[in-house]
């Protein structure tokens, strides 16, 4: 199968990410993209550069990183799917209005048009607070599917919502098929 893998700002579910993208690269071809901010952010979870470096040297290809090449690469690809994990609320704010100004969004924008699935896995921390209404709009998309999700932390963030990260194959699988995996919800 030929994926398209993009990893957005959540930086404290990087390397949980970077697990499943190491687990899909042994199964999968896999293209990898990264949001502007994870391209050039260092922070106490890691330097940008090596993130670069990591992915790269995970699925044997530098990420893209421009909107340009996304558009280009995504568009002419022929992507079985293309996963956003992490996609924080800012990405899915910008997937459920059309925005595409950068190389995830973008790229989203050519895996849909293109009617591929898209694959979500969401890690926000305002999930059941400003972007509760973002995510209602995303799950009515055709082609989008999110990885099931629950609250990380109930008692210290209440509002934050995090993918089962674990669950990102089966989630790939069920939208090969054309649906989601359920329960879309956790406990």
């Amino acid at each position: 199968m030929k994926l398209a893998y993009a990893i957005c700002g959540s930086f404290c579910t990087h390397a949980h990410s970077q697990k499943q993208l190491r687990l899909l690269s042994e199964q999968h071809d896999v293209y990898p993209i990264l949001s502007e901010i994870s391209a050039t952010t260092d922070t106490r979870f890691g330097k940008a550069s090596d993130l670069k470096r990591n992915i790269e040297a995970i699925t044997g290809r530098a990420p893209i990183l421009t909107v340009r090449d996304a558009e280009e690469v995504i568009t002419r690809g022929g992507f079985d799917a293309l996963a956003v994990c992490p996609c924080t609320g800012n990405t899915l704010a910008k997937i459920a209005h059309g925005i595409t100004d950068g190389a995830v969004t973008m790229s989203v924008k050519a895996q849909l048009r293109n009617r591929r699935p898209v694959i979500l896995g969401i890690a926000t921390n305002d999930g059941l607070s400003a972007n509760l209404f973002n995510i209602a709009m995303v799950l009515e998309k055709k082609n989008v599917y999110f990885v099931p999700f629950g609250q990380d932390d109930a008692s210290q963030k209440p509002t934050s919502l995090i993918c089962d990260f674990h669950r990102l194959q089966d989630t790939l699988d069920a939208a090969m098929q054309g649906r989601q995996l359920q329960p879309v919800l956790l406990e």
